[in-house]
């Protein structure tokens, strides 16, 4: 007959999937909080006898899963770059076109941080591919005045892109250089601006106090944080240092979206995704899943879910 589940019945099924969270890189406290989530959701269910717990408790995770891949539905933030462009574009369009002034319009701004290595620069010039082909008009600055080599790997990719760059060298304040490339940006007519910055060792204090000054001059429409994809916790750290220097400036902003590399590596180990996600509210924008232009993909719950259960 019917059955009303109890904590009893849960307790077996949700210590194997503890277990099978945490094995594929899910930090053990995001394991607890999807289980706890699973649990709340069905004690007190009723079921028919036909339907064993383990169906349900798979559906359950399913749902809490995409839950948390999506955070928009939770914190109501949505992170959709091409949309962000098109939107700010037409908005400023329509601003401007009631004035007789033929004022440019600020383009939207994206800013890419991240520790060295990572595939940072890879990473925003893929952005940039992705915008162009859809009709955007991207401009790269180069605001690692940090690191030597950093501005030429930049101009590689903008040339092979065929999308200007905008740079002034090194040593300088990247946060000026930030700006006078928007300034730049706007002038000529370009709809968005990918920024790179330093790949700060999160625990390098005056590379990290320059970050959270290049955000807070610039309001950049995104912040971005790249990292691999098989990091796991270690990722983990790394992002709440980020968002600690970016707080530190005085500001409430955080990182807005994550972007994780290497993602054609990972195989099942897809945990990171998740631990991230829920830890700081910030979605996965986009997955790299190889070493072309165009191999960016956006991270689908389903791609997670059978990995998972692989």
């Amino acid at each position: 007959g019917n059955k009303v589940l109890t904590e009893q019945d849960l307790d077996t099924s949700l210590v194997e999937m503890q277990k099978l969270l945490t094995s594929k890189n899910v930090s053990t406290d995001v394991a607890d909080e999807i289980c706890k989530g699973v649990k709340s959701k069905l004690v007190g269910k009723r079921m028919n006898s036909f339907h064993r717990v383990d169906t349900a408790v798979q559906q359950a995770l399913k749902s809490s899963i995409s839950k948390l891949l999506e955070p928009s539905q939770s914190s109501g933030k949505v992170v959709d770059v091409l949309r962000g462009v098109m939107t700010k574009r037409d908005s400023s369009t329509r601003m401007f076109s009631s004035s007789k002034d033929p004022t440019h319009k600020k383009p939207y701004t994206i800013v890419m941080v991240g520790i060295n290595g990572v595939g940072k620069s890879t990473s925003l010039a893929k952005i940039a591919y992705y915008l162009k082909s859809h009709g955007c008009s991207p401009m790269l600055a180069a605001c690692d005045t940090f690191r030597s080599g950093a501005v030429e790997q930049l101009n590689v990719h903008a040339k092979c892109l065929d999308v200007p760059l905008y740079h002034k060298g090194y040593a300088k304040d990247p946060s000026a250089v930030a700006k006078a490339a928007i300034a730049q940006a706007q002038q000529d007519n370009h709809d968005v601006v990918l920024v790179d910055t330093a790949g700060r060792m999160q625990n390098n204090v005056p590379l990290m106090k320059a970050l959270s000054k290049l955000v807070v001059e610039n309001q950049p429409d995104l912040v971005l944080f790249v990292c691999e994809a098989l990091v796991g916790n270690d990722g983990m750290d790394q992002l709440q240092m980020f968002n600690k220097a970016l707080r530190s400036g005085g500001h409430s902003r955080q990182i807005d979206g994550i972007i994780l590399t290497k993602f054609d590596a990972v195989s099942d180990k897809v945990g990171a995704a998740l631990t991230m996600t829920h830890t700081t509210g910030a979605p996965v924008v986009f997955v790299g899943t190889g070493q072309k232009y165009n191999h960016l993909k956006k991270l689908s719950v389903e791609s997670v879910m059978s990995s998972l259960f692989s």
